[in-house]
């Protein structure tokens, strides 16, 4: 299917591994200019490198600490104006909330939600002015399924699904479109070692991690691939009538009793 994104500018954070460098290539191999954001020069370089060989787009490497709102200023201002902005940096820890003081709850959330918030507002405005846009804001399902052992991300990511909403509604009527998308179960990085510390603590094993990830509905997790697949399809014109809600793709978890 033709996207019709070539040419266009999206400014991706997080955008180094995982579910951002899924997107970041996805949307490269679509034909999309590319600023990536991250805290690392290194791993960006990596990212950059790995796309510029496959893809004959524009890359441009942002390494900032996206927590601090001065950065977010650094980061639009470089960007310059895009045509969509992939919120996606951020992973606040699991932990029940006698296991969380104040300074990690609130460092947790400066990146994943006030950096969300804040790097929006910047776009936004801008995007509202040029009249056209796209914004994704990559939440997660705890967002909609609470849980307490991950209470400030469960928090966090249910504020960022309200925002979405919200500006969504809001957003059709400057040309803009704002969604959510709650990924669930995706082989990440970080989502694997998650997955073989509960097989150690409930099989004895941190390698036979696949056997509890079995229980889920699909019987897998879900891969890059699927989550950034649908992620770029949101932001193209073929997805023009999709805005202020929320997208979840975790293979019917979130929905199984």
């Amino acid at each position: 299917m033709e996207l019709n994104l070539k040419g266009r500018t999206a400014l991706v954070t997080g955008a180094s591994r995982g579910i951002g460098f899924g997107v970041a290539q996805l949307l490269a191999a679509e034909g999309c200019n590319l600023h990536l954001a991250s805290r690392s020069a290194h791993d960006l370089e990596a990212a950059r490198r790995t796309i510029t060989e496959d893809h004959r787009v524009e890359v441009k490497t942002h390494a900032l600490d996206l927590s601090r709102p001065a950065n977010i200023l650094r980061l639009v201002a470089a960007s310059g104006p895009v045509d969509i902005l992939i919120n996606n940096a951020g992973a606040i820890p699991h932990a029940p909330i006698t296991a969380f003081d104040d300074k990690t709850w609130r460092a947790g959330w400066d990146l994943k939600v006030f950096g969300f918030i804040n790097l929006t507002r910047e776009v936004y405005r801008e995007m509202c002015a040029s009249g056209r846009g796209v914004i994704i804001n990559i939440a997660g399902t705890a967002g909609e399924r609470p849980v307490a052992h991950y209470i400030a991300g469960s928090m966090g990511n249910a504020a960022l699904m309200a925002m979405s909403r919200a500006l969504g509604a809001e957003s059709v009527g400057y040309g803009v479109r704002v969604v959510a998308v709650n990924p669930g179960g995706i082989e990440t990085d970080r989502q694997i070692a998650s997955w073989r510390a509960r097989a150690k603590q409930q099989l004895g094993d941190e390698n036979r991690w696949r056997e509890l990830a079995n229980r889920r509905p699909i019987k897998r997790l879900g891969t890059v691939d699927e989550v950034a697949a649908m992620i770029v399809f949101l932001c193209s014109d073929r997805s023009g009538y999709t805005s202020g809600t929320v997208i979840t793709v975790d293979g019917g978890a979130s929905a199984h009793s």
